[in-house]
């Protein structure tokens, strides 16, 4: 593939010691060379670094600079690089940029860099994703999870469901164009099923442990609710430690949505404290409940406070049968006043004495299965396409099985799994489209 030559600044906009500004392209050595002074980087060899200066038009100095030179092959693009090393001012940076602008050298669009990457073979869609991952880890294990990528770890497992699946269909195709071939083994569906249903099980284990990836990845959306003057706020202050949320004893004091994040043991919670839900004819907190009715939807965790100094009420009652059917936590929360609430299976806490908290974390971790996150392995999927592929290329195969049952013939078979095996390859980029790529690579970071 030819591209035209492009740069951008790659460091964070600000005032800092150093920027760097990477060029990419064919022309990128010999383009850039025209406004170096200090060695001729033309002959330059790769991997190396130089000193010199950058001029301006009339000949003058613009900035004093060091230059990394990258020939291809062997670079991020697979593309000859050039990283220019500048003063890390904003004006300077964009001044330089300016310069490097006014040669046969346009600005990068977001994420250019790394979509060259990959469509020069140099990295899988998989690693692209991983990159900005690695970038916005919000934990030590999302950061694991993102080097897994990189690493091409996490493209081996599915390249290894496409293998598996790609010597059933060439087996079945050698029965259909070959018949003759007397040594070829006849791929009957008693053959067939049972390999389509240990790929399905493979497939199975690999989503429950993806779908824990993801919400070390993304965080856990996790919404407090409970009626009002419960300690929902009180709750979301001690878990942040924090005075986040305003707390009085007057009743609807929250009357809206507030969001914040906690990381408990490695696992990010989007916490989002509802408005007390309840009847009420005050037109602005009934918007607040309208909203932490729309959040409770939207819950992977839902943590239900109660107040175990008092009888459950119409509203308590109402909000378990609510929540019945979410993940979720009981909590009993006054723990310091004398006890009246009879429920078994709830955390007791007190936000006053902050007592309780512990036990929340730990029964929090256990609800998403994650008590484990220490030891466990992190080579699983996290990225939501990803997993909406891998569950597209499921549904194939047991259509797979629907037809076995119907004692549909041999070639039909080959059909669904042929559309897994490509719904697998469309997770690393094998069978990519212009939108797609566009939708993915415009999210990333200028310069990356």
């Amino acid at each position: 593939m030819n591209f035209d030559t492009i740069a951008a600044i790659s460091t964070a906009y600000g005032t800092a010691g150093i920027s760097v500004i990477r060029i990419s392209g064919n022309q990128a050595i010999s383009e850039f060379n025209q406004i170096f002074k200090g060695f001729d980087l033309l002959k330059a060899k790769s991997h190396t670094l130089h000193y010199g200066h950058i001029t301006n038009e009339d000949g003058s100095y613009l900035d004093e600079v060091m230059v990394a030179i990258l020939k291809a092959p062997k670079t991020f693009t697979a593309e000859d690089v050039v990283e220019v090393s500048t003063h890390g001012g904003i004006l300077i940076t964009q001044k330089v940029l300016e310069r490097i602008l006014s040669l046969d050298i346009r600005l990068a669009l977001p994420g250019e860099f790394s979509q060259r990457a990959y469509l020069n073979g140099r990295i899988d869609l998989i690693e692209a994703e991983s990159i900005m991952d690695l970038i916005h880890a919000k934990s030590e294990q999302a950061l694991k999870i993102a080097n897994l990528g990189i690493r091409k770890e996490t493209s081996k497992l599915i390249r290894s469901l496409r293998s598996k699946l790609l010597t059933i269909i060439a087996q079945i195709e050698v029965n259909i164009d070959y018949p003759e071939y007397d040594d070829a083994i006849v791929m009957s569906k008693e053959i067939i099923q049972p390999k389509t249903e240990d790929l399905i099980e493979e497939i199975n284990d690999l989503l429950r442990e993806s779908e824990k990836n993801q919400m070390i990845r993304e965080g856990v959306k996790t919404v407090i609710i409970g009626k009002p003057n419960v300690g929902k706020s009180s709750l979301l202050n001690a878990l942040l430690d924090e005075d986040k949320a305003i707390v009085t004893e007057v009743e609807g004091t929250t009357r809206d949505t507030i969001e914040a994040y906690v990381n408990i043991n490695g696992v990010t919670l989007n916490l989002i404290d509802t408005a007390g839900i309840r009847e009420t004819s005050d037109i602005v907190e009934k918007i607040g409940v309208n909203r932490s009715m729309k959040a409770l939807k939207d819950a992977q965790l839902v943590l239900l406070v109660l107040d175990q100094s008092k009888i459950l009420t119409k509203e308590d009652k109402e909000l378990l049968e609510l929540t019945k059917h979410n993940k979720r936590i009981i909590i009993a929360n006054k723990s310091d006043l004398p006890k009246v609430l009879d429920m078994s299976e709830v955390i007791l806490i007190s936000t006053l004495n902050k007592t309780g908290l512990k036990e929340l974390e730990s029964a929090i971790l256990k609800s998403l299965s994650l008590e484990d996150i220490e030891q466990r392995d992190f080579n699983y999927l996290s990225n939501a396409r990803h997993i909406a592929k891998v569950k597209e290329a499921r549904k194939s195969l047991q259509n797979v099985l629907t037809s076995i049952g119907s004692d549909m013939p041999v070639d039909v078979y080959a059909i669904d799994l042929t559309v897994a095996w490509r719904l697998l390859g469309d997770i690393l980029g094998e069978n990519y489209q212009d939108d797609l790529l566009n939708e993915l690579f415009s999210k990333f970071c200028l310069g990356k």
